[in-house]
């Protein structure tokens, strides 16, 4: 197994994880796909989505598989009046990562980070280790204060 750039800090930091691997469906990238593969609820694999607020600039939203960000609750979190989904094109060269294997550890910059309140619901949660065909089970409260996050309501 490759060690990403996320698995990398995270063991920096002595956080612990598990790393998950699965088989990558091109076609299918989808977090239901994902959690079916784990054999896990869709809504503890968490996705890692970027948006762009009018007055912030970039930010990241992490959200409950099942569920899509409400950009008007993710503008009013983040401190913007407006926000939108980054463009697909913009992903790679903003954060470092592609679609299906992006998460909120080890951008190229650091973004503001925003988690949806259903993560402290669980004992552990999955994200993306950075790659696809990889996930990251953590304590969401690791995370959280890892990642700097701010925890609020995002669907």
């Amino acid at each position: 197994m490759k060690k990403t750039n996320a698995i990398r800090l995270l063991d920096k930091q002595k956080i612990n994880y598990e790393t998950v691997e699965y088989k990558v469906d091109e076609s299918d990238l989808g977090a239901a796909t994902v959690a079916a593969k784990l054999g896990q609820n869709v809504e503890q694999v968490f996705k890692t989505l970027v948006l762009r607020g009018d007055k912030n600039g970039i930010f990241v939203c992490v959200v409950p598989g099942d569920e899509e960000v409400d950009l008007k609750k993710a503008a009013k979190i983040s401190g913007n009046k407006k926000a939108d989904m980054i463009q697909m094109k913009e992903l790679l060269p903003l954060t470092g990562y592609i679609r299906g294997g992006c998460t909120p550890i080890g951008m190229k910059k650091p973004y503001p980070n925003y988690i949806h309140s259903t993560c402290q619901l669980f004992d552990f949660i999955y994200i993306s280790a950075g790659q696809r065909g990889m996930q990251i089970k953590l304590n969401p409260q690791d995370l959280i204060e890892f990642a700097n996050m701010t925890v609020g309501e995002l669907v």
